[in-house]
């Protein structure tokens, strides 16, 4: 079943860098605005070629957001960028009113997103932002797996009017989807047909969903994975065809289980096709400081994981 075959490890905020750098050459009226963090977010070739277009805020994410709304309103196509943690729980309500009310086309651009932060710990490492962004009237949310999807996303979203959420990481991890290959806002991708159990991962544990997918192939169980890069608006029509083959389904995410996707996936099959499902996520807790690695396997969010839960959910059938 190998389909997808990992290039070379690269992080995926230089996907939107790079995104936000060809936007640049092709798109005038977009904008960037950063939080002291230009590194950080991969901005620094869109500042240096495009000064006049580039806003050094400073550690001022309030201040950002309103600036952002504020530039719309002249036709611009703002794209801010700082830390997940700094870009939600920071400015919730400047979004809230500002962005989200307003119905402005800000793009709300955060990396450093879940536990693969690192190092820094349990105050920077965020896992409860999609929650927070999804409840959002109007909100796009879209949390990429890897460095090319980042930068197709980036490049996406600049052509969708609204205000959108896009999340993305830190690590080098695995990058395996195609090199400008067509990203969809709401279209879900079904990576690997199957028939026993259904994975619908999103972000850093789509690859490891794969990775599961290869050794439950090896005893005998048929596993569908889909990525959902983009939680809302949610790709409901391709769930309930693939719960419909299955019969059951395996949600992963690095994320708290409490708001992300797992919860918008079983609120789609408890009104539409209830089937038993099993969450691999972070388990309503912070997180603390250590290595990626180290995080996901203490926190259980890897292809072992996946696979136990998949072996657990066709119990339950």
């Amino acid at each position: 079943m190998k389909k997808y075959i990992n290039t070379g490890n690269k992080d995926t905020r230089s996907g939107f860098g790079a995104g936000l750098t060809e936007l640049g050459q092709k798109n005038e009226k977009v904008v960037a605005l950063c939080a002291d963090l230009i590194g950080s977010l991969k901005m620094d070739d869109f500042k240096k070629n495009h000064p006049e277009r580039f806003f050094q805020i400073g550690i001022a994410e309030a201040n950002m957001i309103g600036i952002a709304a504020g530039l719309t309103i002249g036709g611009k196509i703002p794209f801010t960028g700082t830390f997940a943690n700094f870009s939600t729980g920071r400015v919730y309500d400047q979004i809230r009113q500002s962005v989200a009310y307003s119905d402005k086309n800000v793009k709300i651009c955060a990396s450093h997103a879940g536990l693969t932060l690192g190092e820094d710990g349990a105050t920077h490492q965020i896992l409860e932002d999609i929650g927070l962004m999804k409840m959002l009237p109007g909100m796009t949310v879209i949390n990429t797996c890897d460095y090319n999807q980042t930068k197709a996303a980036t490049l996406a979203i600049a052509d969708h009017h609204g205000p959108v959420y896009l999340r993305f990481g830190r690590p080098s991890v695995a990058n395996f989807t195609p090199e400008n290959g067509e990203f969809i806002i709401g279209k879900a991708v079904v990576l690997n047909e199957g028939a026993d159990v259904t994975i619908i991962a999103t972000g850093h544990l789509v690859w490891e969903a794969l990775l599961a997918a290869e050794k439950l192939e090896e005893k005998g169980i048929s596993a569908e994975v889909i990525n959902i890069h983009t939680i809302k608006p949610l790709d409901e029509e391709a769930i309930l065809k693939s719960v419909a083959k299955t019969g059951c389904v395996v949600t992963a995410e690095e994320h708290n289980i409490l708001g992300g996707l797992g919860e918008s996936v079983a609120r789609t099959l408890s009104l539409n096709s209830p089937v038993p499902q099993e969450y691999v996520a972070v388990q309503d807790s912070f997180g603390e400081s250590g290595t990626p690695a180290q995080l996901m396997e203490k926190y259980q969010l890897n292809a072992e994981a996946i696979i136990a839960k998949a072996e657990k959910v066709r119990s339950r059938k």
